[in-house]
């Protein structure tokens, strides 16, 4: 439980000081600084997720194909990152997968109505790229988006890049 915690406060740490850095002396930020900080969230995230998928697959066989990954990333992966399992994965069979989670543990510290909604995004960035780092350890380029309609479930968008 502590764990979790330590976890979720230092996510919203690390999101407000990108922010605060990003903004300082400026006044009011614009989109190009938010982009900028949404970028350097993701990075950090994807630094991360590399790191974590390599310990989590050391010992593993090797994966069959992409949706072998895809199933090993929504349930091994999002427990030990997420503390739970993804509620459900779609695909359409050609590269796009939506993972959805109705109780996303980064955003259950903010609120459930649609007052924060619009400050969602910006907890997302670093998850987005934790996800990619993951997918791109296990050789496979991605982009991963994550869209919020209703508090605190969100749905990550997993394209496969083809070579």
């Amino acid at each position: 439980m502590a764990d979790e915690s330590l976890f979720d406060f230092l996510h919203m740490e690390i999101v407000s000081h990108v922010y605060k850095e990003q903004q300082a002396g400026k006044g009011e930020m614009d989109n190009k600084d938010r982009a900028v900080c949404v970028s350097v969230l993701e990075s950090m995230g994807f630094r991360v997720g590399q790191g974590l998928i390599e310990r989590l697959t050391r010992d593993s066989p090797s994966f069959k194909d992409e949706l072998d990954v895809m199933k090993f990333v929504c349930k091994d992966f999002w427990t030990k990152v997420f503390r739970r399992q993804v509620d459900n994965l779609r695909t359409n069979h050609q590269g796009t997968y939506v993972l959805q989670d109705n109780k996303f543990s980064l955003l259950t510290q903010l609120s459930n109505g649609k007052q924060y909604l619009d400050q969602a995004p910006k907890y997302l960035a670093f998850s987005c790229g934790v996800v990619r780092g993951a997918l791109s350890n296990l050789g496979m380029d991605s982009v991963v988006t994550a869209e919020v309609s209703v508090m605190p479930s969100c749905k990550f968008q997993v394209v496969i890049q083809k070579l």
